[in-house]
């Protein structure tokens, strides 16, 4: 059942879209066709997306009230109430920023599979009726990359690219809590927590993308890059609006 639905809703799809493209694509670039794709599936994200950055504006934007009801010699559950509504007055979402990479995560591991279950030999039993089989079938990405094989050179950008990305979402340069800081546990927790997502989530990225393949290194580093592009649009957008 789970498989079924798997192959219903996520494989199959990109499986045909990806050929789809490879047939319309001179030269049949599976690399191109990758990048198009991904551009087409940040798009159609882009909703939650947007609604993402927003929320994560917004919480910034509520920090100093978020400071002043912990300054306050309050109960843990009286604390929890007041901070979840100001999350409600504020229409904030504080889980929203990690939607967008729950969704990620399938995507890429029907990637994986698309890449992995072969596409050297087409399964024309995978396909739809309306998409045809390519009449050839490129996987050298600019003639330079096999995306079968590993590379250190997408790999890396993608850690670089997801390393450009986290700046932009935390400015601010996060720094690990000192023993000696009088600080509560929820504080050191949030502070460590930046600190990963910063320079340590980068790192993962890069090996997970130089472990698997080229394929799904390209598209990390795609999906980053347009990452990049909505959030400075959405953020200059709300700058405009709140300064309008």
């Amino acid at each position: 059942m789970i498989k079924t639905l798997w192959n219903a809703v996520l494989y199959k799809p990109l499986y045909n879209a990806l050929i789809f493209l490879v047939a319309i694509i001179p030269g049949g670039d599976i690399g191109i066709a990758l990048i198009i794709l991904t551009i087409v599936v940040k798009l159609i994200l882009f909703p939650l997306t947007q609604k993402s950055i927003k929320s994560q504006v917004a919480m910034k934007q509520i920090e100093p009230e978020l400071a002043k009801i912990k300054a306050e010699n309050l109960s843990r559950e009286e604390q929890a109430r007041r901070t979840m509504e100001l999350y409600k007055t504020k229409k904030v979402n504080p889980f929203s920023g990690c939607l967008v990479l729950l969704i990620q995560f399938p995507i890429i591991i029907a990637l994986y599979q698309v890449f992995f279950k072969g596409l050297a030999v087409i399964a024309p039993e995978n396909l739809y009726s309306f998409v045809h089989l390519p009449t050839t079938l490129n996987t050298m990405f600019l003639g330079l990359i096999d995306m079968h094989a590993k590379s250190i050179v997408l790999a890396v950008l993608a850690g670089i690219t997801q390393f450009i990305q986290m700046k932009i979402v935390m400015p601010q340069k996060p720094t690990l809590p000192k023993p000696t800081e009088n600080k509560t546990f929820s504080e050191q927790m949030s502070q460590s927590m930046q600190f990963q997502m910063r320079y340590i989530l980068p790192v993962f990225i890069t090996f997970v993308a130089y472990s698997i393949s080229s394929a799904v290194a390209l598209y990390w580093v795609t999906s980053n890059i347009v990452t990049i592009i909505q959030e400075l649009f959405v953020r200059r957008k709300i700058a405009r609006a709140q300064n309008a």
